[in-house]
């Protein structure tokens, strides 16, 4: 089902506005989300239709789906791709969830303000009952040029930290290292790599669904035993990345690498890229790689800042998360904000999400604490 935007009147001329509630409608946006993620210089991987649409598939809730949508005659100008959820107050938040590392809206940059302008006034028309709550954004992403021109009660929190690299040669990467003795360490890595006969090659679009479903299999084995990221392990998650991958390699929104030692394969890495950035999102390697005494992190980042490497991409992203691993490369931490923008009848819910956001974070330090009080007491108590 599909109801009318607000009263054109408040529209830039010949704009339109659309809330698009039905996922056969959602489906069939494909090409013109398309060129519309095309022209959206700020999007990532994540906000690409089949990302989307996929996760929607696997995730979404039904009679929560909420496309708000900017048409500029029969081409779509602006898009926030959001969902409705009840709790922990009635808010719209992006499609994606948490598997996805960046959240946002798009805008087509030819069109200019009209197009923010028109999804701001779309979007604060859809967001009568409920908090609009945009997670993981990205500073630079589309969504801040809304929260310029939001009219209403609005807030911006910090959210999960992201490590970024510049889109270098491995040997640039290798050089910016901090210390002679680091250098040395992963030059002799990546000649340990060489040695074993470690190769790696992109997959074919045709050959992308059993490269990835070789991809879970091998990461479920790399980690039995261990903590692992659970969602990663579930059939739903399973049947996303296949769904959604497959069609972004074909588009050139993703690669999918087979790294191969001795005629088998024994790791798979999914790296996502858009205009501005590439991202190494998921890995499955075996168990002899290491037992092998081959380095997997160095053999993942040669890879990426290969497919990094191309014009106007200047960003290898190591994503979400604060790992010691990562800072072994010197990123830069770029964290995600998260954008909290209400109407004057909805204040109250912007204040209770704010309670829950300082609730959390309460909840988190403690949890923190306790870990090193842990960790300095030998493990006492637990």
């Amino acid at each position: 089902m599909t109801y009318a935007g607000p009263r054109p009147g408040a529209l830039p001329p010949g704009y339109t506005t659309e809330l698009v509630t039905d996922e056969r409608v959602f489906a069939a946006l494909a090409p013109r989300w398309r060129r519309l993620h095309e022209r959206c210089a700020a999007a990532t991987p994540f906000q690409s239709h089949a990302w989307l649409l996929s996760w929607w598939r696997s995730y979404g809730s039904a009679g929560r789906l909420r496309l708000v949508l900017v048409h500029d005659g029969r081409e779509l100008a602006a898009a926030a791709p959001l969902t409705l959820v009840p709790r922990p107050v009635p808010a719209l938040v992006p499609l994606g969830g948490a598997i996805s590392d960046y959240g946002d809206v798009l805008l087509d940059d030819e069109r200019g303000p009209d197009a923010a302008t028109a999804l701001t006034g779309a979007l604060a028309a859809a967001a009568r009952t409920a908090l609009v709550d945009l997670r993981e954004v990205r500073p630079g992403a589309a969504a801040e040029r809304v929260w310029e021109r939001w009219r209403g009660p609005r807030r911006r929190l910090p959210d999960s930290p992201c490590l970024e690299l510049p889109a270098l040669p491995m040997d640039e990467l290798v050089a910016r290292l901090p210390s002679a003795k680091a250098r040395q360490r992963i030059r002799a890595q990546l000649r340990r790599l060489d040695a074993l006969g470690v190769k790696s090659r992109p997959v074919l679009p045709d050959e992308a669904d059993a490269a990835l479903r070789r991809l879970l299999d091998l990461h479920r084995l790399q980690w039995q035993g261990r903590r692992v990221t659970g969602e990663h392990l579930r059939p739903r998650f399973r049947e996303h990345l296949v769904r959604a991958v497959a069609p972004m390699v074909r588009a050139g929104d993703a690669v999918v690498t087979e790294f191969r030692m001795d005629d088998e394969v024994v790791a798979v890495d999914v790296t996502l890229l858009s205009r501005g950035l590439a991202g190494g999102y998921l890995y499955g390697a075996h168990p002899r790689l290491r037992e092998r005494r081959a380095d997997v992190a160095v053999m993942l980042l040669e890879a990426c800042a290969e497919h990094a490497r191309a014009p106007g991409r200047g960003t290898l992203s190591l994503l979400r998360g604060d790992e010691p691993y990562k800072h072994h490369w010197r990123p830069e931490r770029v964290p995600n904000q998260r954008l909290l923008l209400a109407r004057r009848r909805t204040a109250p819910l912007l204040a209770a999400a704010l309670c829950d956001a300082a609730a959390r974070r309460s909840g988190k330090e403690l949890l923190r604490r306790r870990a090193e009080r842990r960790e300095r007491g030998g493990g006492a108590g637990t």
